[in-house]
């Protein structure tokens, strides 16, 4: 077996490394003979390292690809601007749509009621509120706030569960009608966004989430919409989906959710089952549903969350009741969130928030009774949100600005 070659006259043997080290180090060997400064030059040069961990070779990808993504956001914002946009928000219920300002102040408004469940029709309506708020403004572009997964690519719904929206391509949809109505495309940019993320950026931005680093926002109304944003930007997962916070699962075995599961957050915190409890209580022709029979005009099958929600506020037993109810299992979750994200608020936006403190007060306690290491660890405020029901469209339309 051949002898190790010697170190090269005039450099150093790196200690504690041995001649393996010396034999990896090849590039920076310097010739015989050769001059100091050469000598320096050649030891200036980067050494090939033994072996590279593919840990590290990841988190190298990963940092560029997010070096890359900053730069394209700094870019879309510098090409779309600051100027009005147009915001859509599809609820289960209603389509509200608004013409929003760079500061998040609706200049311009139109509303319609969620049609069929078809997604043609609901299309047909994006379009409608498009061409119409379009002529009242010049905008820099439009941004949807919808019901569902949305895409990583902002641009399909993957899956709704109130709408009927499997693999819809909404913003080529959309594109499409306003381009064969109008003969040319409004603003610089269409984009889709989950309602939920779309009301937690507004919050963030212009409402009870200012300054917040680590911010959790729950949206109430037909089923619970979720959102988190870390260090102003929105945690939307490896897939587009995150935040689905609504269909957790605290029941096994509990009542069935209209996406397919039994025992969904949403089925005990929400604007739906607000109704079923109160359409429960009513068609059990129990006296104490009195009040609500007569915001439902006298048909059980009439009662839905908002009746049970005015009712509470004006001060009916029953209604309350069933709010607090809500409330409770409203705590229980967030409890469940903070323990998985440690947010430093949570921020209580939708429909259902407008019972205040009958559904705040009882939250907040049973989120400090279920708290994991209660007593012992910092605790997450708990407020409602600032903007009600503008805060899908308002984040709907600065998202498509560019941000987020």
């Amino acid at each position: 077996m051949s002898e190790p070659p010697e170190p090269v006259p005039g450099q150093p043997r790196a200690r504690g490394r041995g001649r393996a080290a010396e034999r990896a180090a090849g590039p920076r060997a310097t010739r015989v003979g050769a001059t100091p400064a050469e000598r320096r030059r050649a030891a200036r040069r980067p050494r090939e390292p033994l072996f590279r961990l593919p840990e590290v070779d990841e988190v190298r990808r990963l940092r560029r690809a997010q070096a890359g993504e900053r730069l394209r956001r700094q870019a879309r914002r510098a090409m779309i601007g600051d100027g009005l946009a147009i915001g859509i928000d599809i609820g289960g219920t209603k389509v509200a749509a608004g013409v929003v300002d760079a500061g998040g102040r609706v200049v311009a408004r139109a509303r319609r009621d969620t049609p069929t469940r078809s997604p043609q029709a609901v299309e047909d309506l994006i379009a409608d509120l498009v061409e119409e708020l379009s002529a009242q403004a010049e905008v820099v572009s439009v941004g949807i706030g919808a019901a569902g997964f949305v895409d990583a690519t902002r641009s399909t719904v993957l899956f709704s569960p109130h709408l009927a929206w499997r693999d819809e391509p909404l913003r080529e949809a959309v594109e499409l009608r306003v381009r064969e109505r109008l003969g040319r495309r409004v603003g610089r940019r269409t984009l889709v966004e989950n309602d939920a993320n779309a009301a937690a950026w507004a919050e963030y931005r212009f409402g009870a989430g200012r300054g917040e680093p680590r911010l959790v926002c729950i949206t109430l109304g037909t089923g619970i919409g979720g959102a988190v944003v870390q260090a102003g930007r929105l945690q939307r997962g490896r897939y587009g989906i995150a935040g689905e916070f609504g269909h957790m699962v605290l029941v096994p075995g509990g009542h069935r959710c209209e996406c397919g599961n039994r025992g969904c957050w949403e089925q005990y915190a929400s604007g739906n089952s607000l109704g079923r409890d109160g359409r429960e209580l009513a068609r059990g022709g129990s006296p104490f549903a009195h009040t609500l029979l007569a915001g439902a005009g006298g048909d059980p099958e009439a009662v839905r969350g908002q009746v049970v929600t005015q009712a509470a506020r004006a001060g009916d037993p029953a209604a309350v009741e069933i709010v607090e109810d809500t409330g409770r299992w409203l705590g229980t979750g967030l409890a469940n969130l903070a323990a998985a994200l440690d947010p430093g608020t949570f921020v209580i936006g939708g429909g259902v928030s407008d019972a205040g403190d009958l559904l705040l007060g009882p939250a907040r306690e049973e989120f400090r009774r279920t708290l994991t290491g209660r007593g012992y660890r910092p605790e997450a405020r708990v407020v409602r949100a600032e903007l009600g029901p503008d805060a899908g469209l308002v984040g709907a339309a600065d998202l498509s600005r560019g941000w987020g």
